[in-house]
């Protein structure tokens, strides 16, 4: 498989690991926005959020957490920026958490991209109606997962 993060995760390609389990490896982003900033990737191959299998969302993000905690520990971080990418700026197409430090006044503005409001009340309620429906098919198994393109 020529997927980077699985050769990483199987030790073929060369990272700076800083935690690994059964379930995940996490090694230092080789372009950073910060020093520390980590990815965090499930050792076998999923490609979104959404394929991973749900036994492995708490191991996947408990690991998350202790590396977000280890950041304030270890780099004086103040707290931290925890992201996932699906299929849109997944440069790799291997689900991976971003886990950046942060601190106070370190230059990152919110969310990457301009954000905006909605154009009236009711364009957020059918939004939100919209939403509500499909996890409601979702639960009960009625709906696909799988995204409309």
């Amino acid at each position: 498989m020529a997927c980077l993060f699985c050769q990483i995760a199987r030790g073929e390609a060369p990272a700076y690991r800083v935690l690994e389990d059964e379930a995940s490896v996490a090694f230092l982003d080789h372009r950073p926005l910060f020093p520390g900033h980590c990815l965090l990737v499930p050792r076998d191959h999923y490609e979104t959020l959404m394929d991973l299998p749900p036994a492995l969302l708490g191991p996947l993000f408990r690991n998350a957490q202790v590396l977000a905690r280890a950041m304030e520990v270890a780099l004086g971080a103040e707290g931290s920026f925890v992201a996932i990418n699906n299929r849109v700026s997944q440069s790799v197409p291997h689900v991976h958490i971003h886990i950046v430090p942060r601190r106070k006044g370190d230059g990152l503005r919110g969310f990457f991209w301009p954000r905006q409001r909605y154009r009236s009340a009711a364009e957020m309620e059918a939004v939100q109606k919209a939403l509500r429906e499909a996890i409601e098919r979702l639960q009960v198994g009625e709906g696909s997962a799988e995204p409309q393109r």
